[in-house]
Order: C-alpha cells, then sequence, then structure tokens
C-alpha cells in the first residue's frame, strides 16, 4: 500500500489544487428534481437515494480539479442504516472516479472499541469463514486525541492516514485549546508536539507523517506557528466559504513549497446552485471549485 499521505500530495499536485471537498448533504437543499425522483419506499431510503445521486453528481463535476472529498458522517447518519448505505457507497464511488476519501467522523475510543473504529473505516473486518473485507473505503479519518495514544495507535497500525483535532476552526474552541499548562504551553501546542511523536515512525518521502492534524482556517496565526514546529504534520484546514476563511487566511498552513495542508470547502461547494440562483447544480459547483482553486494558487505563489 502506497503511503497515504504522499498519495495525498502527489494528488493534489497533480491536479494542482489543495482543496477537498466536503460532503454535508442537506436534504432540503438537494435539488427538488432528485428528491423527487428518489428510490426507496421509506422516507429514510429515498433520502438515501436522493444524497447519493446529489454526491455523485458533485463528484462528477469537480474529478479532474479537486483532489479529495470528505463525506460528514452526521449527515448519513441522520438516516439510519440506508444513510451509512449511502456514505460506504459515496466512498466507493468516490474511490473509482479517483478522489482520495477522508471520512470525517471524529472517531475516538480506547483498547478494542478503537480497534473496531480503526478496521471499520481505514482497516478491514475478518469473518468466520476466513473472509477479510473493507466496510468504508476510506484512505483517511478524522479522529479525537483526547484519550492520549491509546485511543490513536490502532488507527495508525492500520497503515492509512488519521487528522487529528488540534486546533479547530469554532470560536469556542479556545475555551480549552487555549488552556495554559504548568509548562507555558496551551494545550494545542502541547497537542502539536504529541501528535508529531506519535506519527515520528510513519513519515513519507515528502516528510510528512500519516498522523495529520485539524487546523482551522480561522486562526490564521496560530497556524502560522503551528506549520514552523512542526514541519512534518499535514493539515486538514477546515473554515473555507461559509465559516469566513478565505485564501490569504489560509496560506500559513501551508510550507515554503506550497506543500503540508489540503483546504476543506463544503457549503461552497455543496450548495453553490442555490448561491448562484441556478438549477444547474453541476455547473455552479464546477464554477465555485474553480474560483476556490484560482484563489488558492494566486495565495500560494
Amino acid at each position: 500500500m502506497k503511503h497515504v499521505t504522499d498519495q495525498l500530495i502527489e494528488r493534489i499536485e497533480a491536479l494542482g489544487n489543495p482543496t477537498v471537498m466536503g460532503l454535508d448533504p442537506r436534504i432540503a437543499r438537494i435539488p427538488e428534481k432528485i428528491r423527487r425522483d428518489a428510490a426507496g419506499e421509506t422516507p429514510q431510503d429515498k433520502a438515501a437515494s436522493a444524497i447519493l445521486t446529489f454526491n455523485k453528481g458533485l463528484m462528477e463535476a469537480v474529478r479532474d480539479i479537486i483532489p479529495a472529498v470528505k463525506p460528514q458522517l452526521a449527515y448519513y447518519e441522520l438516516y439510519g442504516s440506508p444513510g451509512l448505505a449511502a456514505f460506504a457507497a459515496t466512498c466507493k464511488a468516490a474511490k473509482k472516479m479517483g478522489f482520495v476519501v477522508i471520512a470525517d467522523g471524529k472517531r475516538n475510543d480506547i483498547g478494542s472499541t478503537a480497534s473496531a473504529y480503526a478496521d471499520a473505516y481505514l482497516g478491514s473486518t475478518k469473518y468466520p469463514d476466513g473472509r477479510e473485507e473493507r466496510s468504508f473505503e476510506a484512505d483517511w479519518l478524522t479522529v479525537n486525541p483526547y484519550l492520549g495514544i491509546d485511543g490513536i495507535k490502532p488507527f495508525i497500525d492500520t497503515g492509512r492516514g488519521l487528522f487529528s483535532l488540534l486546533r479547530t476552526s469554532n470560536p469556542s474552541a479556545a475555551d480549552l485549546q487555549n488552556l495554559v499548562l504548568e509548562n507555558g504551553q496551551t494545550l494545542y501546542e502541547k497537542t502539536a508536539d504529541l501528535l508529531d511523536e506519535w506519527g515520528s515512525a510513519t513519515r513519507g518521502d515528502f516528510g510528512y507523517s500519516t498522523v495529520g492534524a485539524v487546523v482551522g482556517a480561522t486562526w490564521p496565526e496560530e497556524a502560522g506557528k503551528l506549520r514552523q514546529a512542526h514541519p512534518h504534520l499535514f493539515f486538514l484546514v477546515p473554515g473555507y466559504g461559509a465559516q469566513g476563511g478565505d485564501a490569504s487566511s489560509v496560506r500559513p498552513n501551508f510550507d515554503a513549497k506550497g506543500r503540508g495542508a489540503i483546504v476543506n470547502a463544503s457549503r461552497s461547494l455543496n450548495y453553490a446552485w442555490q448561491a448562484k440562483k441556478t438549477d444547474d447544480y453541476q455547473q455552479a459547483t464546477r464554477e465555485e471549485a474553480l474560483a476556490m482553486r484560482s484563489a488558492l494558487r494566486k495565495a500560494l505563489a
């Protein structure tokens, strides 16, 4: 299996675009025609069918522009087992189209439970008849680091990638992440040190480990300090677009070569058709993706 962070960087550079499209399907914002034509007997079945159709259309529209997608599990779990089936089918379709897949679930536990989460999303499941198969075809998973290495090692051991919460984009993040420890470090700075340590044995050809970090676009000053202090941590950067981040605010997340980060946009891409007041949701998303790519390229030039 190819080193996942090297693979992500190569895909970003092949398309010249460090963007990941979040897939956060809100059923009320999916075009009416897709909802009307959705198959299924129950409301859950119909919602899942509409979500999958919508996701496939979004991905088809940008497969030559955007290197990765990030389905947020909450928007699939809303619809029970049909929703999770739509999540699994979305991941499978994304892989066939050439996308790197980041499952956004922020999983966290210890022992056998952490191992089960790791196997479900990044590894594979062993069955009594001897077969071993993957349940969800994700390359990366977002995780919560606050149970320590016990809750992280099972994910590292899969050989795939994890993005740990570090300096998140929400305003109240500072209530905990900015707490000052006895040694003068903030909690998020200490967490970054640990992530570096935990991933030190997994660094690839570009120098980045398979243990990455979530660093919000709304904290550019902190991001710049983290980038300088932790040259081996690859950053997943949420908060672009609807949450207030822009190309200039995400620039500090990148290294001198323009590597080391991938920027997420969800609502601004998923629902560009509403902002542009058009029924052609695929074309609207494509135009928004091109505009975002242009803005990032200019900021990183």
